[in-house]
């Protein structure tokens, strides 16, 4: 092994560990209020899903005041070719998209292009007037026209009654070829899915009910609309270029396949590949999809990007920092305040959680019943990635793999008592 290729995947963490036994006392073996010792409890619990092969690999990154304190790699990029896991490897984030689009709406609504308790009608015609499936008495359903019309807030808390094709008119969203959160194989624009999608019945009156589904993909396509640019576009200029998230993309450039990890599924006892490029099934999609080889056409914010542990968090510090990186604001401190808290009101939604404007809420960590802080926020993604930011501890926390279906594999909770266990502050 060549030193610099030593140097390159060596992680973040086993570089201060060096250190610190050449010379460096017990005491010192705290960085940013965090003890790399307890740290280090994370290694053998993530190599040991990787032992059993519940896991091909992993990558996980946590900072603690804008510092990184553990960046590591486990397991396997691609199993068949025994390449490791690297530190900057690429993962299909699906619906980690969603916090990176709602930021999109945000910052137009700062440019006074749009405001988000506007009917999203007003910038998509086709949605001045919609539709939504109820169970009747015999067991079937009938179409009713909505309540009210759905708006841009509607669409950022998921509240509009969008679904990913469920509801009692399933059959007729699967018979219209929308169905499922992916949409990367699609030879149209998202611009015209959404257009489809206004014209199936919905699965409740906006407003009224939680139904995690398209809403953001739809924003996407209001983003196109009022910017004038394709959503990959706006956001390379808007968000992604100016915070030098240049390792994230809706469609992987060649040059950068090999750094793409593979998909594998948990169905049993141990990991199996999954097909290339996938098919549907249940609810979303299974496999490698095509983020290399597909159309590149459709550009879903809703889960289309492809990313890296340190890019994504670059994001997430942005918007911990209240809006601003590097001397670089994208948005105003108070629109972040106004995203992370919960809109849901009465509305149910989760023990101890509410959601805001594209990020899940903490609002009361007796019922939520995790170690955490009341007020942290976060998401994930099909492929069992999670994130997390909590204002409190100052702590940003990514997880990227790719597994689904995962089996029902504990890791993420996991992880998030062995990252707060290791707080000594």
């Amino acid at each position: 092994m060549s030193l610099i290729y030593f140097i390159k995947n060596i992680s973040f963490t086993t570089i201060l560990l060096v250190f610190l036994n050449f010379g460096g006392e017990v005491e010192a073996q705290i960085i940013q209020g965090m003890s790399l010792e307890r740290l280090s409890r994370i290694d053998p619990v993530m190599q040991g899903y990787v032992d059993l092969k519940k896991i091909a690999g992993n990558v996980v990154y946590i900072t603690r005041n804008g510092h990184p304190v553990y960046h590591k790699a486990f397991g396997l990029r691609d199993v068949a070719s025994n390449d490791e896991m690297q530190h900057n490897d690429l993962f299909r984030i699906a619906s980690q998209s969603k916090a990176i689009t709602s930021v999109g709406i945000m910052m137009l609504q700062e440019q006074g292009e749009l405001l988000i308790n506007h009917p999203v009608g007003k910038y998509l015609p086709e949605y001045m007037e919609t539709s939504v499936a109820e169970n009747d008495e015999n067991g079937g359903y009938k179409i009713v026209p909505a309540k009210r019309q759905i708006t841009i807030r509607d669409l950022l808390t998921h509240t509009a009654g969008v679904s990913y094709g469920q509801g009692p008119a399933a059959q007729l969203w699967k018979k219209s070829g929308i169905y499922g959160w992916y949409t990367a194989d699609r030879g149209e624009p998202i611009r015209e899915t959404v257009r489809r999608i206004a014209s199936l019945p919905q699965a409740a009156h906006p407003g009224e009910k939680f139904v995690y589904g398209y809403n953001t993909d739809i924003l996407g396509a209001v983003i196109e609309v009022v910017s004038g640019k394709p959503l990959d576009q706006f956001l390379k200029d808007s968000i992604l270029d100016p915070l030098h998230m240049y390792d994230t993309h809706f469609y992987v450039p060649d040059y950068k396949k090999d750094r793409v990890a593979t998909v594998y599924s948990l169905k049993g006892e141990k990991i199996n590949l999954a097909e290339n490029p996938g098919q549907m099934e249940g609810q979303g999609h299974v496999g490698q999809g095509h983020y290399i080889n597909g159309p590149r056409i459709s550009f879903a914010g809703g889960a289309g990007l492809v990313s890296t542990t340190q890019n994504y968090g670059t994001f997430l510090q942005m918007i911990l920092n209240g809006g601003e990186l590097n001397g670089t604001r994208i948005l105003s401190r108070k629109s972040i305040e106004l995203m992370t808290q919960d809109h849901l009101g009465n509305i149910p939604y989760s023990s101890g959680k509410g959601f805001g404007l594209g990020f899940e809420i903490i609002t009361n960590l007796g019922d939520f019943g995790q170690i955490g802080s009341q007020g942290a926020y976060g998401w994930g993604g099909a492929y069992n990635s999670t994130y997390w930011i909590d204002p409190i501890e100052n702590i940003i926390f990514v997880y990227l793999t790719q597994l689904i279906p995962d089996g029902g594999l504990d890791e993420e909770n996991k992880l998030r008592a062995l990252i707060y266990q290791a707080i000594v502050d």
